[in-house]
């Protein structure tokens, strides 16, 4: 009697050539089915997480993978991939004596740029920000307040790497770059600053604003108005009392439109942030925020100041906090946040701005090998916050990682929005909001 058919047997009953298109076929099959596996157990393992909580169809992870890879996606604010530190080099900084503030510097420096000089962390940047089909980020370049010595350091950072890697890695200015960049296969960012850069000399509200003009011309496109605590514009998020735009913030809002700069209020507080999207001619952005219509939080805006904002026709972009998203958290919680938005305000009006970085996987083993640094920890102005409950879970913010923006399309796909509509929100209304305020 002859063996039942079997696929081994016909295999075996095939010339070579043939098993080996027949293996590659199904090996393809194989990697169709997983194509969300980097190799990379620090991008990997978010995935599986998020995926578990998703419970996708294998048909909707490959539309989300196409889909996502095959759009421009400009994230509304976050940070590019850190690098490791080295641990080496800092040590031979502690030894001479360099003092506290100094080594901060160093540590940030390296964590910003250590990829235009090291080739081991030049790989892990651009392998992680490729994983995330990310083509151009707006960048945070700048340390919170309104010293513009003290928002000049990260720009100065952030000018090396893209100065030294690029066109693999450039600074961006345009929406038509930014297009380019999709189309070489490149990445970029696009600097934004926690504050508006003020001298504080209030001889006249020309001079105290001339810096606006500087920090453009250095390739600054967007300025948070506040960050938590109140300065001369107006409120943060964090005050207890809101007074709204001040005088003076109106003149810098009017400022920022003239010169091209967009104004970003997502660390204001909602009247100031509702103030600022009245008195701007141009389009304006809460840039990573979530929305109180969902989840009533400080950092959250509620509805009136949302719709404020898209009658600038600006955007809101939604982060990956798990404590400002509320709920569990997680990305069903991101998705929900982007719902309300697309819903109510329309699909033009949404983005996402993670606010959260993916760390080289090598950084923590050389933090192992430090010395104890001189200084310590402290109060600091910008972190103060009101009381604040919430206990967020590794899953959580597992879910929401940043090399998990495919998921983000997925999750988009899975909620029923078209493919269009995810278009927009993953990099074009960022695009159409830069280059309204173009000049």
């Amino acid at each position: 009697m002859n063996a039942p058919f079997s696929r081994r047997r016909l295999l075996q009953s095939l010339p070579l050539a043939a098993c080996a298109g027949s293996f590659n076929i199904l090996a393809r099959s194989q990697e169709s089915k997983k194509s969300w596996i980097t190799g990379n157990p620090a991008i990997d393992k978010p995935r599986e997480i998020a995926l578990s909580l998703l419970k996708p169809s294998q048909a909707q992870i490959d539309h989300a993978w196409e889909l996502h890879f095959g759009s421009v996606v400009f994230e509304s604010y976050g940070f590019a991939p850190r690098c490791a530190i080295d641990a080496e080099a800092m040590n031979e900084a502690i030894k001479s004596g360099m003092g506290a503030a100094e080594i901060n510097d160093l540590r940030e420096s390296m964590s910003m740029n250590r990829n235009a000089t090291n080739e081991r962390e030049r790989k892990e940047f651009l392998d992680a920000f490729h994983a995330a089909g990310v083509t151009c980020i707006f960048q945070n370049t700048g340390e919170e307040g309104s010293d513009p010595m003290r928002l000049i350091k990260r720009l100065a950072h952030f000018t090396k790497a893209t100065d030294l890697l690029n066109p693999t890695l450039s600074k961006v200015v345009t929406s038509d770059e930014i297009v380019a960049l999709k189309k070489a296969g490149n990445v970029g960012i696009c600097f934004t600053t926690n504050g508006v850069p003020l001298m504080q000399d209030w001889e006249s509200v020309r001079d105290e604003l001339r810096f606006i003009r500087l920090f453009h011309e250095l390739g600054t496109r967007m300025m948070h108005v506040t960050y938590n605590r109140r300065n001369p514009l107006g409120d943060g998020a964090g005050e207890p009392h809101d007074g709204g735009l001040s005088d003076f913030g109106h003149a810098a809002i009017a400022e920022m439109n003239k010169i091209g700069v967009i104004a970003d209020v997502a660390h204001s507080g909602w009247k100031t942030a509702y103030d600022a999207a009245k008195c701007s001619t141009r389009p304006m952005v809460a840039s990573h925020t979530t929305c109180c219509g969902v989840y009533e939080h400080f950092r959250g805006k509620p509805d009136d100041t949302i719709k404020a904002i898209c009658d600038t026709d600006g955007l809101v972009g939604i982060c990956c906090i798990p404590r400002f998203l509320g709920g569990k958290g997680d990305i069903t919680a991101l998705l929900d946040h982007l719902d309300h938005l697309i819903k109510k305000f329309g699909a033009k009006h949404a983005a996402i701005g993670c606010d959260v970085a993916y760390t080289s996987r090598f950084d923590k083993e050389e933090r192992a090998k430090l010395l104890k640094a001189p200084g310590g920890s402290a109060d600091k102005w910008e972190h103060l916050w009101p009381k604040d409950d919430y206990v967020t879970t590794v899953t959580a913010e597992q879910s929401v990682a940043w090399s998990n923006w495919p998921l983000f399309t997925l999750g988009m796909i899975m909620r029923g929005h078209s493919d269009e509509t995810i278009r927009q929100v993953i990099g074009g209304n960022m695009l159409r909001v830069l280059k309204a305020n173009q000049v």
